[in-house]
């Protein structure tokens, strides 16, 4: 498995990955939403994996803030993240991530939010965000799926309200939505 920074040329590969992984019209908006955080962020980590040169598998990690007392800490959010259908339940994803937090780590960014099912994200460290004290951005977001990994620049001072970039507002891909409202 080869693991890298995106590149270029990797672009439309890695818009067609999400848009397969994630389905219907959710999957426009993921492949659209990495498009414009890229733009938006000059910061943003985005990592592939290669297999026999075929892109099977990306992450993100996009700029956020906390919103603590002492006063706003960068921080990072994990999304998204996808693997080929073909290619999941090879350690992939959590190859993905690891690749990621190493790197976010030698940045010196002390903590890592995302939304998603801790019974994967467990398995990388991550942990239920509110049980650390930590306040969710949106009502939407269940208690359950609010995940954190705290990073070795943590500091115990850093508390308080997770904040998505506009670029998530945006194509609002923050919490869930009720279909039927």
């Amino acid at each position: 498995m080869v693991l890298r920074e995106d590149h270029i040329r990797d672009r439309e590969a890695i818009g067609s990955l999400h848009r397969r992984a994630f389905g219907g019209d959710h999957g426009e908006v993921v492949a659209e939403l990495v498009d414009d955080l890229r733009r938006d962020d000059p910061t943003a980590l985005s990592f592939v994996s290669e297999e026999a040169d075929e892109v099977v598998g990306h992450v993100m990690f996009s700029r956020g803030l906390l919103d603590a007392p002492r006063r706003t800490v960068g921080v990072a959010s994990l999304s998204p993240l996808a693997v080929a259908p073909e290619w999941q339940r090879r350690g992939i994803g959590s190859a993905l991530i690891r690749h990621g937090l190493q790197e976010l780590d030698k940045r010196g960014v002390p903590l890592v939010f995302l939304e998603g099912d801790p019974r994967y994200y467990s398995r990388v460290g991550f942990s239920p965000a509110v049980e650390h004290g930590f306040r969710k951005p949106s009502l939407r977001i269940a208690d359950w799926a609010f995940q954190v990994i705290e990073l070795s620049a943590y500091e115990p001072w850093m508390t308080g309200t997770f904040v998505y970039s506009e670029t998530f507002w945006r194509h609002d891909c923050v919490g869930g939505r009720d279909k039927d409202a």
